[in-house]
């Protein structure tokens, strides 16, 4: 059982499920000769959608870029505080889980609904052996040491309740070992994201956003010369950025000289574009008719400020990102995929849980002041951003999670069996 609940989770979970289906299809060819005992574990996966990000749209728009299949169960939760958001997908979850019993539970990310249905299933049992299922934790490891973070106290406890804990990056290999974490528990494999990068990067190329916000000319004829004007991208989504007015107000003033210089792509969520009103910002931003980003014809660029558009899908948002002349952002998610697409990032946080994305990568964390963000800008303007992929970054993290899996469950059969014999025998006698 797979469970997802935001777009993040999208990306992290699309990979495993395709590793699935290629796992399958591979041993099933070599089980027909096989002697049951030797057959190899068979994976039914079954995708659980929490609907914890409620906007119908993006979530087929996702699900469709990134070749989902339809999720077999749809909890429906919607918005709410963290406490309420995350009791309803506890309840919910409790009864899928007891109906579905599934032998494995996959959780991605950092979401409420991981830990809620981590919480779920660590505490569920199956039958009077207390049977339940193996908790594997995708993402694990990961810490910005700030409680203050919802994101934080989710991955911390997530990682307590998990069996298995695939890490992205070595920091998080470090992180939990000083926690106390077993090292058969740990498993460093990679990052299901940048599968998911890595798969779609060429496919984004086809899509029409460029276009379709007039940022890229078609020249010739044929169209085979295209020039794409300078812009750059932002995107925030975090309660102390967006729900705060001084705190969106220090991120948008401290882009002065970057609005000044490029077009700055914002799609923001509707929730984002409701306090921009009610603080009166609007000023700020490049007015006018700004379309969908999907359907709008052409328009004319303003040469500066912050053009405010919907949110957008995942091959429209990667195409966005690769050719963006810089980034601003509060997304863990963004900041490794600009590492891994070469394209210099600033963070408008304190801090990061993934500090691969600064040592090896595009990223310099500005903080969340204007002038602390004003001269990360700059420095990323004026340097030549070099960047290494990091290690297990190559694509094939799913293949890794999925073999581990296999192994883990055969395993727990193995004992399972071995401990059941004495009573089978006891029986047998009688």
């Amino acid at each position: 059982m797979i469970v997802v609940g935001a777009r993040p989770n999208f990306m992290k979970a699309a990979p495993i499920i395709a590793a699935i289906k290629q796992y399958n299809s591979k041993t099933n060819r070599g089980a027909s000769s096989a002697r049951n005992a030797d057959r190899p574990v068979e994976l039914r996966p079954f995708l659980v959608h929490t609907g914890q990000h409620y906007d119908e749209f993006m979530s087929e728009l996702f699900f469709a870029d990134l070749n989902l299949p339809k999720p077999d169960k749809h909890l429906g939760v919607g918005s709410g505080s963290h406490a309420v958001q995350t009791a309803e997908i506890i309840k919910k979850f409790d009864e899928c889980l007891t109906e579905e019993r599934p032998d494995v539970l996959i959780v991605v990310g950092d979401v409420n609904s991981t830990i809620a249905c981590a919480l779920v299933a660590a505490k569920a049992f199956f039958d009077s052996a207390g049977t339940r299922p193996l908790i594997c934790h995708v993402e694990a490891g990961l810490r910005s040491f700030d409680r203050t973070m919802p994101e934080e106290v989710n991955r911390v406890l997530t990682d307590q309740l998990s069996d298995l804990l695939f890490v992205t990056e070595e920091s998080g290999i470090k992180n939990l070992q000083r926690e106390g974490f077993s090292q058969d528990k740990i498993h460093f494999v990679g990052n299901t994201m940048i599968d998911s990068l890595l798969a779609f990067k060429e496919v984004a190329e086809k899509s029409l956003i460029l276009e379709r916000l007039g940022l890229q000319k078609r020249e010739g004829n044929n169209g085979s010369g295209n020039s794409i004007l300078p812009y750059a991208l932002l995107t925030i989504h975090r309660p102390s950025n967006v729900d705060n007015c001084d705190g969106l107000c220090n991120i948008i003033e401290g882009m002065e000289d970057l609005r000044a210089n490029y077009p700055i792509i914002f799609p923001a969520h509707p929730r984002t574009q409701k306090r921009i009103r009610e603080f009166g910002l609007e000023r700020y931003f490049v007015s006018g008719d700004e379309g969908d980003g999907r359907t709008a014809p052409p328009s004319q660029v303003s040469p500066h400020g912050i053009r405010i558009i919907p949110p957008l899908g995942y091959l429209d948002f990667l195409c966005m990102m690769k050719h963006a002349k810089l980034v601003v952002t509060d997304s863990g998610g963004v900041q490794e995929e600009t590492t891994c697409l070469g394209v210099p990032c600033v963070t408008v946080r304190e801090n990061t849980e993934r500090p691969i994305t600064v040592d090896a990568g595009t990223n310099v964390i500005a903080g969340v002041k204007k002038e602390g963000i004003r001269r990360a800008i700059k420095y990323q303007e004026n340097t030549n951003c070099k960047t290494s992929t990091p290690e297990k970054w190559d694509g094939h993290t799913a293949d890794r999670i999925v073999e581990i899996i296999c192994s883990a469950v055969s395993h727990r059969r193995v004992s399972a069996t071995k401990i059941a014999e004495p009573a089978v025998l006891e029986r047998a006698a009688t």
